[in-house]
């Protein structure tokens, strides 16, 4: 096996090689008419009769050429990292091995690494309200430590997986009457989750200022509740007054979930990590490490502060987990997730955890942070550009001065048309800005000055 992949190592490096430098900039030029033209005409055939041997090759570079390029410093539209290149290595690593997670005779090393690296990250979330041996040590345990309960985390796909087991934890626990109640800032996968998952109707508090206001949190609340309030809104990076709203649920007796899938990798900066405060007392917090993380996608978490909540998912199929196997010593899988087959996305994660440590993590961090300062710095000095406000994390929203919302539009489509830049649309202040999400390390001001300049010499005068 090892011995047959390494020349499809080369002939995939050497064609990602040259879909990038076919493409030459973020993203391929020419808009998604042309791009799917020169896509079907590399495919061809889908399903020839007879093989194609250089099939690898072809489309390897056909699908780079026509990417996306996270790498690119130019590509700033979304919450999408260019993946560390020792994580894409694990991750090859495990399609190779192709271990299942939902029989530990299927994954046996994989789960117990699952195991570890989910406790540990339980325990970083969680590090201000249980003394744990996670990725943060105490000297001694914080005040009020005294839950005999101990976290857990669950790997997910992403922010929507996590959400929607959070609501569905929140729902097990305090009945099916549970209601959503979340900000109008609040990612859309939550209110789809309350639907597939048969909740009532949710309660979505306006958030005019960008966040979750407090007192009026207060207000919308009637009945047994789950909050969620957002650390990193997809639009503009905004964290909300934690807290409060933690306050607050402990006050009426709501639950709290955070959805952290953006800001949570600041727990890895000792510069940033008080911008979460309050996190450590939600019941349960999602995480994106395919976001501040830098990991392939998918490196979704969700963590529960109390493990025992997970017990709501166990679930029995004897080819999987009989009970005379689980009684003999096999570790039961299958309440580890609501999909059955799963790959071991845990692998590329621990493998990025031991490689850079906190140190390494906490440095790329810092330094995207300090990027998106430097671009709104930037902007706020140009005369041409108005900025909507200071980055709270990495995301910076900023349009052409006196410039009209279709005009705002109509430029960035025209940037994606010629493959120039890749830049997001977010609405703020009832008005519509370009986002620069800024999550490439290896950004650096020529490229922020570069943007600009492509945006400044595409707005109509």
């Amino acid at each position: 096996m090892h011995t047959s992949l390494r020349p499809l190592l080369d002939t995939v490096l050497d064609a990602l090689e040259e879909g990038t430098r076919l493409r030459s900039g973020p993203l391929p030029a020419g808009g998604p008419t042309e791009v799917a033209e020169r896509l079907r005409s590399a495919m061809g055939d889908v399903f020839p009769d007879e093989g194609d041997p250089d099939a690898l090759r072809h489309l390897v570079r056909a699908v780079a050429e026509g990417a996306a390029d996270p790498a690119d410093p130019l590509c700033t539209a979304h919450l999408h990292c260019p993946p560390l290149p020792v994580a894409a290595a694990a991750d090859l690593a495990v399609s190779i091995l192709n271990p299942s997670m939902d029989s530990w005779d299927q994954a046996p090393a994989a789960s117990e690494l699952e195991s570890l690296v989910t406790r540990a990250l339980a325990e970083e979330v969680y590090a201000d309200a249980f003394r744990g041996a996670g990725l943060h040590r105490y000297a001694a345990p914080p005040r009020g430590a005294t839950s005999p309960h101990q976290p857990d985390a669950l790997i997910t796909t992403g922010g929507t997986e996590s959400n929607q087991i959070a609501l569905l934890l929140a729902r097990e626990t305090l009945g099916p009457g549970v209601r959503l109640v979340c900000g109008e800032n609040a990612h859309h996968s939550l209110p789809r989750s309350a639907w597939l998952l048969g909740l009532p109707e949710p309660v979505i508090v306006p958030t005019p200022t960008g966040t979750l206001d407090p007192a009026a949190l207060d207000k919308a609340l009637h009945g047994p509740s789950v909050i969620v309030a957002t650390a990193g809104t997809t639009d503009a990076g905004l964290i909300d007054p934690l807290p409060e709203i933690a306050a607050l649920c402990a006050h009426r007796g709501a639950r709290l979930h955070i959805d952290a899938a953006y800001g949570g990798g600041l727990l890895f900066s000792t510069r940033h990590r008080a911008k979460l405060t309050g996190l450590s007392v939600a019941d349960t917090v999602t995480l994106d490490l395919h976001k501040l993380g830098w990991q392939p996608v998918a490196a979704g978490l969700l963590a529960v502060r109390d493990e025992n909540d997970l017990a709501a998912l166990n679930h029995r199929a004897d080819y999987l987990n009989a009970d005379d196997d689980t009684e003999a010593g096999l570790p039961d899988l299958l309440g580890r997730s609501l999909r059955t087959t799963r790959r071991p996305d845990v692998l590329k994660i621990a493998v990025t955890l031991k490689t850079l440590g906190r140190a390494g993590l906490a440095a790329l961090v810092d330094q995207v942070c300090s990027t998106a300062q430097e671009f709104a710095a930037l902007v706020e000095r140009h005369p041409g550009f108005e900025l909507h406000a200071p980055p709270t994390i990495s995301t910076v929203l900023f349009r052409p001065a006196n410039a009209t919302d279709d005009a705002v539009a109509a430029v960035r489509r025209q940037l994606l048309t010629d493959g120039r830049a890749v830049l997001g649309r977010a609405r703020a202040a009832n008005r519509l800005w370009l986002k620069a999400t800024l999550l490439n390390p290896t950004t650096r001001p020529a490229h922020l000055t570069a943007l600009l300049h492509l945006v400044e010499g595409t707005t109509p005068r």
